[in-house]
């Protein structure tokens, strides 16, 4: 892999400001004025081996307690150091991809409705007709303006075109299926333009083209619904002067826009892009309040190319070919010159994508979070659901996502600091060609190749749990050379491969996490470097035929090893296969199996699946059945079948059951 996919940044911009900001200023956070307070946080290891916020949270009882001075920014986050709140992400700051913190504690209470998302509607957006109004009026005969006494609107009714010059308020109405509005104002202007129930089509070009202004208001009237199309050919190249260079477009969707432009209202807006995209601006594109849009594309749907940011509204996505939101300004130049770009932030909505492409691109970064309400996502998509060249954080929100290809995937890091997020991929369930890092909320894998799959895979928090049909986690992709950092070591299914010519790391500090692999050259956990675990708990299942590469060609050494207790371990894999050894100094680990590479301690058991084995700490009921459970000294000094009828029980990402007192 590249460099930059191992470091990025401290500069990358504070997301929790952006979403405050207003709509002409981006603002960014300074050392002086990130900073809010400081603060004493105390965490508490519980005797299952999770870390909880306070005490109470430890229904198993407490067996240690740290408290850390931290500094609080001004967005909210939590850092060690001062001077990382300038520099702070979403309650993340890190300067590599191997090591990053959250302070972020606003996780989506899974128990409550997934169906019902309650979204506030802002203050309306009506039409009420005033004195010097400008109105535009469609009808298939032409186009009749009324009150443009500044001569603010040419009207070319041979063309078939309305040019719009000036700063102001626009009401548009009725329909026509052959007409076209054009906007060149001056690149300090803002422009409002009002649809009132307008339903307009061109049929050779697209019905609204932004050529110049500082921004274009879409207000959608509420009550009211919009629809626009444009033609399926183009044949016009537009030439014109701006800001003293010559430029030349094509137009390439319904709405085309060459500078920011920002959707208002509770509206109805459908848009149908029988060209290429649906919506498309080369810089910013903003969707504020709760619209309904509906837009469908031959290629990409929505594109703001600077970015893309979403508040809220209810959306049917489809796009034909192409990606169903993308931002991907950085792509051609191979870095972000200015990290405010080629970035999607979406805080808010409910949103249906079916995709030909990827569901969800950002080049920059991607960030999911809550604001007025929680956003809703469900991906169906022919590529990867919900990628981006660098970084991705999903912090809140209800995320379904239907894949051919990685359900989640990222060329540098992945966090995870709330939601809940439901994965069916193709291949891989979640990728980072760096760091995986979960910090908290619920990640379900219910069908991949690989379920989890990076360079570094930090489990600090959360719930997850993978169904996989090759490994469970695959820690892989880093350059084998110890000369180099860079050298991307990635293959197809199956990421780094049974050569182990990559190295990769997997360190477990708490969260509940299940793993499940079943297939004939597969290992539940799998790292081409080492594996740590001090807190946590964490289940592993080695399904039916889950030889861990015991009867392939491709893996040497499927007989002999050492012993534990009164099992054996080989050279193939299954249960858990490491290059480097595995360290347990804490948290509850069970699995579940015939055979393993790595081992902590071993207890030749046959299992039958339904039936709840370990011991009277922590127990779980296998799906399977076999003959070889290993286990942590937090268990005990043994394992057997246990009843667990007085004990505890916590609910794990799949549903499934895990016993502990």
């Amino acid at each position: 892999m590249y460099i930059k996919n191992l470091i990025y940044p401290l500069s990358v911009v504070s997301i929790a400001l952006m979403a405050a900001c207003s709509d002409n200023t981006t603002t960014s956070a300074s050392e002086d004025d990130g900073i809010a307070t400081t603060e004493e946080v105390t965490t508490y290891t519980c005797n299952d081996g999770s870390v909880a916020n306070s005490a109470d949270e430890c229904v198993s009882g407490v067996s240690d307690s740290t408290t850390t001075t931290v500094y609080v920014c001004s967005d909210g986050s939590q850092t060690a150091n001062a001077s990382d709140c300038a520099a702070t992400v979403a309650g993340k700051s890190s300067t590599s991809g191997k090591s990053a913190t959250s302070g972020n504690d606003n996780v989506y209470d899974p128990t409550s409705s997934q169906e019902v998302i309650e979204q506030v509607v802002a203050e309306a957006v009506t039409y009420q007709e005033a004195e010097g109004d400008l109105k535009l009026t469609f009808s298939e005969s032409g186009l009749t303006v009324e009150n443009d006494g500044n001569s603010c609107v040419t009207v070319d009714n041979e063309k078939k075109m309305a040019t719009i010059s000036c700063a102001g308020n626009y009401y548009l109405s009725g329909k026509s299926s052959d007409f076209q509005v054009v906007v060149a104002a001056s690149t300090e202007a803002l422009v409002y333009l009002y649809l009132n129930g307008l339903d307009l089509t061109s049929a050779s070009e697209a019905p609204f083209y932004v050529q110049s202004a500082e921004k274009v208001f879409f207000m959608l009237v509420d009550g009211t619904e919009n629809k626009l199309a444009d033609a399926s050919t183009r044949t016009t190249i537009w030439k014109y002067t701006k800001n003293g260079s010559a430029k030349e477009d094509t137009t390439s969707a319904t709405i085309y826009a060459k500078d920011d432009i920002t959707f208002k209202g509770n509206g109805k807006l459908t848009v149908t892009g029988n060209y290429n995209n649906g919506i498309h601006t080369t810089n910013d594109l903003r969707i504020k309040d709760v619209p309904t849009m509906n837009v469908t594309a031959k290629n990409n749907a929505i594109k703001g190319k600077g970015s893309v940011d979403i508040e809220g509204g209810i959306y049917t996505i489809k796009a034909t070919n192409g990606d169903g939101i993308k931002s991907d300004e950085g792509e051609d130049e191979g870095s972000v010159t200015d990290n405010t770009k080629g970035k999607i932030v979406i805080t808010g909505g409910e949103f249906s994508i079916t995709a030909g492409d990827d569901g969800i691109q950002a080049y920059n970064y991607l960030l999911l979070a809550d604001s007025v309400s929680t956003p809703k996502i469900t991906v169906k998509s022919s590529g990867k659901g919900i990628v981006s060249d660098n970084l991705i954080y999903i912090n809140a929100g209800i995320v379904n996502v239907t894949a051919s290809d990685d359900g989640i995937h990222s060329n540098m890091n992945v966090y995870f600091n709330g939601g809940e997020t439901t994965v069916s991929a193709g291949d891989d369930g979640v990728h980072a060609d760096s760091t995986l890092m979960i910090n908290n909320g619920i990640v379900n894998v219910t069908k991949a190749v690989e379920g989890f799959e990076g360079w570094y895979i930090i489990a600090k928090g959360g719930k997850t749990a993978v169904t996989t049909s090759d490994d469970g986690w695959n820690a892989a992709g880093g350059s084998a050379d110890g000369s180099t950092a860079s050298g991307s070591q990635w293959g197809g299914p199956g990421g780094g491969g049974a050569a182990s010519s990559s190295v990769g790391y997997i360190e477990i500090y708490g969260g509940y996490h299940y793993l499940y692999a079943a297939g004939g050259d597969v290992d539940v956990l799998d790292a081409n470097g080492s594996v740590k675990m001090s807190g946590g708990v964490v289940i592993l299942e080695l399904g039916s035929g889950g030889m861990g590469g015991g009867m392939s060609s491709n893996r040497p050494g499927s007989q002999g090893g050492s012993t534990s207790g009164s099992c054996s371990t080989n050279q193939s894999g299954g249960i858990i296969d490491t290059d480097s050894g595995i360290s347990v100094t804490g948290g509850v680990l069970l699995g579940f199996g015939s055979q393993t590479e790595s081992m902590v301690n071993c207890s030749s058991v046959s299992f039958t699946a339904g039936t709840a084995y370990g011991s009277n700490k922590a127990a779980f009921k296998p799906s399977v059945s076999g003959s070889m459970i290993v286990f942590s000294n937090d268990v005990g000094s043994s394992v057997s079948s246990v009843d667990v009828g007085s004990m505890s029980t916590v609910e794990l990402a799949n549903g499934m059951t895990y016993y502990y007192k």
